[in-house]
């Protein structure tokens, strides 16, 4: 009995087309991998939330993180992360000594994988992340704010901020600006930009005016204007 060559099998499959019946099959395992992705990982965290206040999950690159930072280094007070994710800002953050610094997630897969890095990283008494929904979480005692949020939400956490924030404190937004706010810094470009505004005494909350107290970075190096 004549045994194949493997070489010529190989060779053979490569050259084969898949049928329609084939590519149907590889559409729907994809399909179904994805729809998995997304029940296991990011589903259980909307079924709580209203769906004009979701907001789909994208972690933050590693210029992002940095330029964050960057605009929150050496401040005083409380430092939390809104829709913490995975929780490299926080973590990030309480490495460059924002302490205490703590992460507010919703869906529970991205909060256990939150304290499994810090964890991985020595830092789990360090520290916090919780699972709850954003727009619940009271501010008033935050001095440093971080939010990766969509637009579609940002009108929603302008009225947040204002009405809970402390003076003195700093919100700094990644990806896209706060809508009607005026900021006091802009760093980065494309995607990486942030923007950073303050809470100043004597005048409506977030409308930010540089003034005695404020670190503003507006024409330094490596910072642009909106």
């Amino acid at each position: 009995m004549e045994q194949d060559d493997p070489a010529e099998a190989l060779t053979e499959l490569r050259e084969r087309r898949p049928g329609p019946l084939e590519l149907l099959q590889v559409a729907a395992g994809s399909g179904l991998a994805v729809y998995a992705v997304w029940a296991l990982l990011l589903q259980p965290g909307f079924r709580r939330v209203p769906l004009r206040l979701q907001v789909p999950y994208v972690g933050a690159s590693a210029r992002q993180v940095e330029h964050v930072l960057s605009l929150l280094r050496g401040r005083p007070g409380k430092t939390v992360d809104l829709g913490s994710g995975d929780g490299r800002i926080v973590l990030a953050a309480h490495r460059c000594g924002l302490c205490p610094a703590v992460g507010y997630e919703l869906n529970p897969w991205l909060v256990g994988l939150a304290r499994l890095r810090a964890w991985r990283a020595g830092c789990a008494g360090s520290v916090r992340y919780h699972r709850e929904d954003l727009w619940k979480v009271s501010l008033r005692d935050c001095y440093n704010v971080s939010v990766f949020l969509a637009p579609s939400v940002l009108p929603l956490l302008e009225d947040k901020l204002q009405a809970e924030l402390p003076a003195g404190a700093r919100v700094v937004s990644g990806r896209f600006p706060l809508p009607t706010w005026q900021p006091v810094a802009v760093v980065g470009e494309g995607l990486d930009r942030v923007w950073a505004y303050d809470i100043h005494r004597g005048g409506p909350a977030g409308q930010a005016v540089p003034g005695p107290g404020s670190a503003s970075v507006l024409g330094t190096p490596g910072s642009q204007t909106g």
